[in-house]
């Protein structure tokens, strides 16, 4: 009875771990705002300016206390009429309200990526969207 009552613990402590595990990597998109930003780099080949961009952005990413889902992308070259493959990176991001939105516009997270990166973009290009209610 007593290596029963044990290989149930084990096996609850396993199941526990695993179940919590598995809710740490699931990513929450949040429907209420949705920011998506488009980068287009003055050097899209330079392999150090995109080193430079990309560690700026994640170091930013890793530091907002206001974006929840945080995706950074590439061109997925999907050759469509619709679909414009011309930008270098995107990022989107989403937040509960469009307040915690303008807080995110204001954090230090936020505006030290700016300054370290505006100098690597030519242009940037954002689309804000909230939710269907």
């Amino acid at each position: 009875m007593r290596s029963i009552k044990k290989a149930l613990l084990v096996i609850g402590i396993f199941l526990g771990t695993q179940l919590s595990f598995a809710q740490q990597e699931e990513v929450r998109f949040d429907k209420n705002f949705s920011h998506v930003v488009y980068f287009w780099l003055k050097n899209p080949d330079s392999t150090e300016d995109r080193q430079a961009f990309e560690s700026s952005l994640k170091k930013f990413l890793n530091n907002s206390k206001y974006a929840g889902t945080k995706f950074i992308g590439v061109p997925a070259e999907t050759p469509r009429d619709v679909v414009d493959n011309s930008y270098t990176y995107s990022l989107i991001l989403t937040f509960p309200s469009k307040e915690i939105q303008n807080k995110y516009q204001k954090e230090a997270a936020h505006l030290t990526f700016i300054e370290e990166s505006e100098d690597l973009w030519k242009r940037v290009q954002v689309y804000d969207s909230v939710g269907l209610k």
